[in-house]
């Protein structure tokens, strides 16, 4: 799938329509009663609560949600487990986690950089040679953690929702959507801009194959996944459902008539693994954060790197995997995900007084605006 440049700015954009193959039934919404629990310390729980009420709604089918840290804990769900029933969503239900993904393949290498099995200044032809081609200088593997790479996307299965739709159980190979990628010739000189592109990511799965001998699946899993307890988390692969308890996605499509009917995208075989094929929990990525920036994933000479952002680049925000966002006089990492029905952020202050979970059954997770059942959460969590 093309990937997409998503802007983390909370009061525009944190995260980034088909005829179906049959008839699309419309849905009248009725809500399905919040589940909350809290551990009140410095968090507004009456406006996290007000966050989520009302759902299911024409933006959003069903949201999760976990504020905790030192300021004090706060659990809610609401919404619907699927629209055909109408019974309630599953708090602990899994769901396509999009590019959150990153999180755990930049701590990967930087694990591998830790062991002294990859170089961050390396150029990646040396590990990879003919991959990219002779139309580009050497990019360092630090210049696709952090996207300053110069390579341009890669071309996916199609480009509108109806497309990718038709297309949604194909599989395209990592190296079929970089080939794609590297035919365009570079998009800048490495290291002179900064633009943030899944192609990055799909290259560093490819680099953790190469220096382990070992799929990316399962060294994602054994450098992070385990160290971390994300015993809920995995990758599918080519397989397109979603495993075990989850709460169905849908996308919104409009009508001549100017409502919208709802097309079931729950099951969808995911491109770019190492980009956003993860499929995880929000207690699970609660956990990644928790471990991560306690330095129990990484070691600390190599974590810098997911607390930095490359220097004298204008409008430069990325680090390795995260992203750095200042809000209400504090500065949060964060990274946020999308796949077609399902939206997801996580992001913490460097020392943990403040983290933040959810997974938002989006029914524009691709859109261009922030989902506005998405921007309550986080406005409401992160004030």
């Amino acid at each position: 799938m093309r990937a997409r440049r998503r802007t983390t700015v909370l009061a525009a954009s944190l995260v980034l329509a088909l005829t179906a193959a049959g008839p699309l039934a419309a849905h009248a919404f009725a809500s399905a009663p919040a589940a909350v629990t809290d551990q009140v310390g410095g968090l507004d729980t009456k406006a996290l609560a007000t966050a989520l009420a009302g759902l299911p709604d024409t933006d959003a089918t069903a949201a999760l949600v976990r504020v905790g840290g030192t300021d004090g804990t706060w659990r809610g769900s609401a919404g619907v487990h699927d629209l055909a029933s109408g019974s309630p969503a599953d708090p602990e239900a899994r769901f396509r986690a999009g590019s959150t993904t990153k999180v755990v393949t930049a701590a990967a290498v930087l694990r591998l950089a830790a062991a002294g099995r990859i170089g961050l200044n390396t150029p990646i032809q040396q590990y990879l040679p003919g991959l990219l081609g002779g139309r580009f200088r050497p990019v360092t593997v630090r210049q696709l953690l952090n996207h300053t790479s110069g390579i341009p996307a890669g071309d996916g299965l199609g480009n509108s929702f109806e497309e990718l739709y038709a297309h949604r159980f194909e599989y395209q190979t990592p190296r079929e959507v970089v080939a794609s990628a590297a035919a365009k010739g570079p998009e800048f000189a490495p290291g002179g801009k900064q633009h943030y592109l899944n192609i990055n990511y799909t290259i560093l799965g490819l680099l953790i194959e190469k220096v382990t001998g070992h799929s990316y699946a399962s060294e994602a899993t054994r450098l992070v996944l385990k160290p971390a307890g994300m015993r809920s988390t995995y990758f599918p692969g080519t397989d397109p459902r979603v495993l075990g308890p989850h709460n169905h996605g849908y996308q919104a499509v409009g009508r001549r008539d100017g409502t919208k009917e709802f097309v079931d995208v729950t099951e969808w075989i995911p491109a770019d693994e190492a980009a956003g094929g993860m499929i995880s929990t929000t207690a699970d990525l609660e956990r990644l954060l928790t471990s991560l920036f306690r330095g129990r994933i990484v070691p600390r000479p190599q974590l810098r790197e997911m607390f930095t952002v490359p220097a004298g680049i204008d409008g430069a925000s990325y680090s390795a995997g995260l992203q750095r966002f200042p809000y209400e006089g504090k500065v949060y990492w964060l990274k946020t995900g999308a796949r077609y029905g399902y939206s997801t952020m996580l992001g913490a202050t460097r020392d943990l007084s403040r983290t933040l979970v959810y997974s938002v059954n989006s029914t524009d997770a691709k859109g261009e605006g922030m989902n506005p059942v998405a921007e309550r959460i986080a406005m409401a969590a992160l004030r």
